[in-house]
């Protein structure tokens, strides 16, 4: 009879300490959610503009339609110059705005006389579709004023951002929410 008591406390003992095992796994389980959303609210996705290649990707897989990266024309950068390589396609035989001359798909950027030879050009970030080409042009020809960034008034925040998993130059990175954009050019 005396075994069978103790195997009854046996039990009994095995199934207290694996019920308080069970809440302390499940107690740590909900600090380390609670310090991931804490972390998640605190830091944002961006692109660092030194390390985007303007691959199209920001286009094709943000979880969003159009793409809550945008465009963004850094003015003290800008040569407002007459020929912009952000705006017409390479080889353009004429400098007029004809959408067969743009290097933008939607027509996202405007340009606007200034006087002799200097243009001003604007991004519409409702057109914007993040692809990238312009930037690429103002790259390879120009200063380097036109650059990707996540818009985050548009940017939903995801966990596992979807264009960060496809970005093959590993471009894309969390940042601190009080300091959300990386621009070329300026120490932030």
């Amino acid at each position: 009879m005396k075994k069978e008591n103790d195997k009854k406390i046996d039990r009994r003992q095995f199934f207290r300490s694996g019920t308080r095992t069970a809440v302390i796994v499940g107690l740590g389980g909900l600090t380390a959610h609670a310090a991931n959303q804490a972390t998640a609210k605190d830091t944002v996705w961006q692109i660092d503009p030194n390390l985007c290649v303007q691959c199209e990707q920001c286009a094709e897989n943000c979880v969003l339609s159009p793409s809550a990266v945008k465009c963004v024309h850094i003015y003290d950068m800008c040569g407002y110059c007459d020929l912009c390589s952000g705006y017409f396609e390479p080889n353009t035989d004429e400098l007029n705005t004809g959408a067969e001359n743009q290097l933008c798909p939607t027509s996202a950027i405007t340009r606007t006389f200034i006087e002799d030879p200097y243009f001003k050009y604007d991004i519409d970030e409702e057109k914007c579709i993040g692809c990238g080409k312009c930037v690429k042009g103002c790259g390879a020809f120009g200063n380097g004023s036109l650059q990707l960034q996540v818009r985050h008034d548009r940017c939903v925040n995801c966990n596992q951002c979807a264009i960060a998993i496809a970005c093959p130059a590993d471009a894309f990175r969390r940042v601190p929410a009080d300091h959300p954009y990386l621009l070329r050019g300026y120490d932030i």
